[in-house]
């Protein structure tokens, strides 16, 4: 609302709750709101769902899925799988979906498959929801029109309909049945149940802002057990417990340490080739590439302005989204300018960078012309300071005239409804004492008094030659002649120019979402680009080093490796190298005292190997990684109620048996004290069958690392000897009786494994130690255990006590006493407990 001034000659009456200056001026502005606004619409997107889409006919695999936080349709052409379904399962372990949508006729591996995944009450964070469509949703015809139908935010309105199927054709592969029927049946499901947009009118449709094209080829296979045990990823609760409703927070973990990313975007990215390791080694090395370009000293200040310019990318589909929903807040244009600005920004850095590596080329290349043009369309249409103020869209001066005029108009009614007032008064009574003529949108100009104490009653009111409004606030408010004059003078200013910016404001977005591809290519290459700038920044903090490929390997070398994580915690950290390659050494087992190092250097080799494997550099002098095709492990069990299962079983079930039945010759296998969680002798015996197993397979024997307190394996000799079995010891020393860890690993066997000293350690009194010492003597000669004398003449003398006890208090002089039974039962149990 607007209000003017006191009147002068009269006492001044200052304006009632809710009324504001002619014009609306902007109350000022929040410091930092912008910014609060568009880190929200960051973290919007961890509230992402996906939904997916499958078929399995035939061998083939067809999957499609909708990610709700960039609105973009992911397809996988048809790809080849097995029974198990081993493809589809890999897809679900890594995007984890919200629902899972197929034909209610499949085939009967399918149906099995979905069964179990129904069953598995255990699943993190939740069990898919399972959704059956009729198999006539799925029919090739049918979802070749659907595709073809669909109302897309990317394609531009210009394109007719000849081209709009030729520029789908180049982006969906049409030849590729399975994913063309998979493509459908998302569609139908997203229709259905109008996904992000349930509350909208029925006209609106899903939003869909691309189509993009992912495949699981040449990927190393890692299970859920062995991104924990590896400390790949370690989700926390939060510490604060203001943000503990807002989820989990990334623990000490190498995705912590190495996420250096300025935007949520490039967070997304490298954790997802965390989930991708590959072999593509062209991949591989396109990354190393970069990150050796920025690790030279005089890139380092144009590393650090490429990651200061991507601090400003922000969430872009979002943006796209409420565009076409028509849900466009009032800080998205300031945010998306900055995006845009910040893209041209690394667009012209990157034109000036060698054009050898393919990301500067990239970049240079297909950030066009069209973001100059977004970008000077925002900056020269939107008043961003305005909107934040006012909280809706509004236009800079000279964009319209009639809105600057209507603005002008607005702007100047203080002073104009001013001497309105003054002149209004002049014909109020005399006990009025102030008066001010003010603007309400949708409703018009009013005059308002202040309410006398003689008017009480409703009817007292009443003032001839006004027309009774409302009362506010004892505020009376009333039309009278000069104001209805107003209200055909100038008209609802304010509803006016708001409609006339919301016109602006939708061919605005018009245009942006015509250039939509370039934005999300813009977001696509920007993610990649701070990847790998995070991963430049953490090789050069702790000294890192580019690994070599050679596909002829078969195993890794790693010479003076570090474990990423232990050399942050540890004091001081010793290097090992480790090597495994041909067919020699295939299978190292590894013993040494408790507490010397041999689970570090087992993870240590994983950590490394896996590095590589994402395109990062490694912390190690120098590291050659050859054909690794998956990652086994069997560190850590989890004893969980909910599975039923013991950590044995755990063992067998879910680490041990899969690394059997699926380690190929390219395999790493890692594996900590195996079988302890059973008997000593049925533990050993089953460690043993599975490292004769491997052996037995000899050139196709995967690389195994062992780390065991089993001596008995070598002192009994139950695994045969040759050129695939190599044993490994960490070295110590004894100075007295102390023991001193080197945790340098070398060739051998040790000879104990020291437990007491680690007892010592953690604190057990000395008595327990040297009768556990004595005891473990007595097992390995092989001679009787026989009790402590000191405890055996405690019990003796507790033993005579009680004889002498019950003899006291036997009762000769009782007739019924029986002698002779009281002999056998009492006295020689006593007796013999003595002896």
């Amino acid at each position: 609302m607007a209000s003017v001034g006191a009147i002068p000659g009269r006492t001044p009456q200052s304006p009632g709750p809710g009324a504001a200056s002619a014009g609306f001026p902007s109350p000022a502005p929040v410091p930092g709101r912008g910014e609060a606004e568009a880190e929200e619409n960051e973290n919007e997107q961890e509230l992402a769902e996906t939904h997916l889409c499958v078929l399995w006919a035939s061998g083939y695999l067809g999957i499609a899925y909708y990610d709700t936080s960039d609105s973009t349709i992911h397809f996988m052409p048809d790809a080849p799988d097995q029974e198990s379904l081993r493809l589809l399962q890999r897809v679900l372990d890594e995007i984890n979906p919200r629902s899972i949508v197929t034909s209610a006729k499949q085939d009967e591996n399918m149906t099995r498959f979905l069964g179990k995944l129904a069953s598995q009450e255990h699943r993190e964070p939740k069990r898919p929801e399972i959704v059956f469509l009729p198999s006539v949703d799925f029919g090739l015809e049918i979802s070749k029109q659907r595709l073809l139908s669909g109302n897309y935010a990317f394609i531009p309105d210009s394109m007719t309909a000849t081209e709009k199927i030729l520029f789908l054709s180049s982006i969906i592969p049409f030849d590729c049945i399975l994913t063309v029927r998979a493509l459908g049946g998302l569609l139908k499901f997203l229709d259905r149940r109008r996904i992000g947009v349930e509350l909208e009118d029925y006209n609106v449709s899903v939003p869909i802002l691309g189509f993009k094209k992912f495949v699981l080829t040449h990927l190393v296979s890692i299970d859920q057990d062995t991104y924990s045990v590896l400390q790949i990823f370690k989700s926390e609760s939060h510490p604060s417990v203001y943000k503990v409703a807002s989820g989990l927070k990334e623990g000490l973990s190498l995705f912590g340490i190495l996420n250096r990313c300025r935007c949520k975007w490039g967070e997304k990215l490298l954790r997802l080739w965390f989930t991708r390791p590959t072999q593509d080694l062209g991949e591989l090395n396109s990354r190393l590439d970069v990150i050796q370009f920025f690790l030279l000293p005089q890139n380092l200040d144009m590393a650090q302005m490429l990651h200061r310019l991507l601090g400003h990318i922000k969430n872009v589909p979002l943006i796209l989204k409420r565009m076409k929903l028509s849900h466009t807040k009032a800080s998205d244009w300031q945010v998306l300018y900055k995006t845009v600005y910040s893209a041209l920004g690394l667009r012209d850095a990157c034109r000036s960078l060698p054009q050898s590596i393919q990301l500067f080329q990239d970049i240079a290349q297909e950030f066009s012309d069209d973001l100059h043009h977004i970008a000077s369309l925002i900056g020269k249409v939107v008043d961003f300071e305005g909107s934040l103020a006012e909280n809706r869209f509004t236009v800079l001066p000279n964009i319209d005239p009639d809105i600057d005029e209507k603005k002008r108009r607005l702007m100047g009614l203080p002073s104009f409804l001013t001497e309105v007032a003054r002149k209004e008064l002049e014909n109020l009574d005399s006990r009025i004492p102030s008066c001010s003529v003010i603007y309400i949108p949708l409703i018009g100009f009013l005059l308002s008094i202040p309410r006398l104490p003689s008017m009480a009653e409703a009817s007292d009111f009443e003032i001839e030659g006004l027309d009774f409004m409302f009362l506010s606030e004892e505020k009376l408010h009333y039309r009278s002649a000069r104001t209805k004059e107003l209200d055909a003078l100038l008209g609802d200013l304010h509803c006016d120019i708001r409609d006339q910016e919301t016109l602006l404001m939708y061919q605005l977005q018009c245009q942006v979402l015509a250039r939509a591809a370039v934005l999300t290519r813009v977001l696509d290459l920007a993610s990649r680009l701070d990847v790998l700038l995070a991963l430049a920044s953490a090789a050069r903090d702790y000294g890192y080093s580019r690994p070599r490929y050679s596909p002829q390997l078969l195993g890794v070398r790693i010479q003076n490796g570090r474990h990423p994580l232990m050399e942050l915690c540890a004091r001081t950290f010793v290097p090992n190298s480790a090597e495994c390659g041909g067919d020699k050494g295939r299978v190292k087992v590894i013993t040494g005292p408790n507490s010397s190092g041999k689970s570090i250097y087992l993870k240590q080799v994983g950590l490394i190997t896996f590095m590589a494997l994402v395109g990062s550099f490694v912390p190690a002098e120098e590291a050659e990684i050859g054909a690794v095709d998956a990652i086994f492990t069997r560190i850590h069990s989890c004893e969980s109620i909910s599975l039923g299962l013991s950590t044995f079983m755990i063992d067998l079930n879910q680490q041990v048996a899969k690394a059997v039945n699926n380690a190929t010759k390219q395999s790493l296998v890692l594996i900590d004290e195996f079988g302890k969680g059973t008997n000593t002798v049925d533990g050993l015996a089953l460690l043993a069958a599975v490292l004769r197993h491997w052996l037995a397979l000899g050139p196709a024997c995967p690389h195994i690392f062992v780390a065991t307190n089993f001596l008995s394996l070598v002192q009994l000799q139950l695994l045969p000897q040759g050129p695939l079995l190599q044993y490994l010891t960490m070295e110590t020393c004894e100075d007295g009786d102390e023991l001193v860890f080197f945790y340098q690993v070398c060739e051998g066997i040790a000879k104990a494994s020291h437990a007491s000293h680690t007892a010592a350690q953690a604190g057990l009194p000395d008595q327990l130690l040297t009768r556990g010492k004595e005891v473990s003597d007595l097992i390995r000669s092989g001679k009787p255990i026989k009790p402590v004398k000191e405890l055996l003449k405690e019990k003796q003398m507790e033993n005579c006590q009680t004889l002498v006890d019950k003899f006291l208090k036997l009762d000769l002089e009782d007739p019924s006493l029986d002698l002779d039974l009281f002999m056998s039962q009492e006295v020689l149990p006593a007796a013999t407990a003595i002896l």
